[in-house]
């Protein structure tokens, strides 16, 4: 594959090196003449493992050589990558100055060939960037998007000191696209890299980055505080974390990852408090772990909120208890909710059929006797009556009975606070409390009729 790389700092460097090496013929692109220069001379323009190996075996061979002339890189190359650096300014927001640049010079490049051009995105930039770039090469070059040229978004994740390493042996290797065309293109460039190939939508593989990086600094903070907790205890810090990580079904895994309402039940919120009283009582501050508690209480107040736009007074919760197969309804935050509907004048009917009031005992009883003392009134354990007595119905937990409820309740509001459903094509509305619409029916965006008003103050 013919390729041209812009920008030969850190990733375009690490990148050009790397695909030089997979057999494919690079072209880095640089304005500052130093760098080019390096390059031309067999030499890295960065310092890191291995890149000097690389960078004079491809300057040897002739796969890799550097210009700054741009218009001549991108014709003699099928894909051309974007490296150049997305700074932060003082306000947080990302100066993209150096992306719009070079978008603007591929356009011009594009303007003077007729190949099919793909550019791909490999600088860390924020969702909508593609759609821009995409608009500025088209203005540049006179052509269309998807006709003439396309634009992918497929981020790096290097970490500096083993980018070498990373790149040739990466998690997983991940492109966004609309373009059947660009996939096979790059599923050929990277055909030799031992890593899943995901494809998927431009916007999730834009944000990837952000939330990969938000979380590795998250996990740091959080061993931190754990840490320090320890430290006040003459606890072995290291111990307790390197247990911590050795289960891999819940702590080191997919569990507890999936976007949806908020946490409850006997032991989350129970001992996610007393570690935060122990850290209190030890004079140990600890910012992080402090503000769960907060977060999952907005969460509950989210669902409130979207449960009120829909603008209906009759309320359907479809399960009470804090998680699917249960009785328990200590601490499920969908009482919380419940209670704050209540409260407000909503008429609520609740399905359960696990929930007996009969047999609750103990501290069961006494939760839901202080939060919900009128619930023998409005539970039942018939799912149809809830539904055809409701306007707008909340899914809270996953459970097979739900399964067809567009299909035999297509008037409906959904509030699907679970995921219940992959995609939908009915006539209702369906909102999910962490993710955007999966209805595919137009009918749902017609005015809701309104029978609850609320107010802001």
């Amino acid at each position: 594959m013919e390729i041209s790389i812009f920008g030969l700092g850190y990733v375009g460097c690490v990148g050009a090196a790397c695909l030089a090496k997979l057999g494919h013929r690079v072209i880095g692109v640089n304005h500052t003449q130093g760098k080019v220069d390096l390059i031309n001379a067999g030499k890295p323009t960065i310092i890191e493992a291995e890149i000097e190996e690389l960078v004079r075996a491809a300057h040897e061979s002739g796969m890799l050589t550097a210009t700054t002339d741009y218009k001549y890189a991108v014709k003699h190359s099928d894909v051309s990558f974007i490296c150049v650096g997305t700074p932060s300014g003082k306000d947080g927001h990302l100066n993209l100055s150096y992306i719009f640049r070079v978008a603007q010079q591929i356009g011009e490049g594009i303007r003077e060939k007729d190949a099919f051009h793909i550019v791909a995105i490999r600088s860390t930039v924020l969702p909508g960037t593609n759609q821009k770039v995409g608009e500025i090469i088209a203005e540049a070059s006179g052509k269309e998007r998807g006709r003439d040229f396309t634009v992918v978004s497929n981020p790096e994740f290097l970490r500096e000191g083993t980018s070498v390493h990373d790149y040739l042996n990466p998690p997983l290797t991940l492109v966004g696209t609309d373009s059947e065309r660009a996939e096979a293109v790059f599923r050929e460039i990277y055909k030799d890299i031992p890593a899943e190939f995901i494809c998927t939508d431009i916007r999730v593989a834009e944000i990837m980055k952000y939330v990969n990086n938000t979380f590795h600094a998250l996990k740091i903070v959080f061993g931190n505080e754990v840490g320090n907790i320890c430290k006040a205890l003459d606890i072995d810090s290291h111990k307790v974390m390197e247990i911590f990580c050795k289960d891999r079904q819940l702590n080191i895994s997919p569990y507890y990852f999936k976007p949806g309402f908020a946490y409850g039940g006997s032991c989350l919120p129970k001992d996610s408090k007393a570690l935060r009283t122990l850290a209190h009582d030890l004079y140990v501050d600890v910012p992080v772990i402090n503000s769960i508690d907060e977060s999952n209480e907005l969460q509950k107040k989210r669902a409130v909120e979207i449960i009120e736009s829909k603008g209906q007074r009759k309320i359907g919760i479809l399960g009470l208890s804090f998680k699917a197969g249960t009785d328990d309804l200590r601490n499920s935050p969908i009482v919380d909710v419940a209670q704050t509907l209540y409260g407000k004048g909503y008429e609520l009917h609740i399905y359960d059929r696990n929930v007996r009031l009969s047999q609750l005992t103990g501290t069961n009883a006494d939760f839901i006797q202080a939060k919900l003392p009128h619930l023998h009134q409005i539970i039942s354990d018939d799912l149809d009556a809830v539904c055809a007595a409701c306007d707008v119905l909340v899914v809270t937990n996953k459970e097979a009975e739900y399964a067809d409820l567009p299909e035999r309740w297509p008037d409906k509001c959904i509030v699907d606070l679970v995921r219940q459903f992959k995609t939908l094509d009915y006539e209702g509305n369906y909102e999910g409390i962490s993710w955007a619409n999966i209805n595919t029916n137009p009918a749902q965006d017609k005015p809701l009729t309104r029978s609850m008003l609320t107010t802001e103050y």
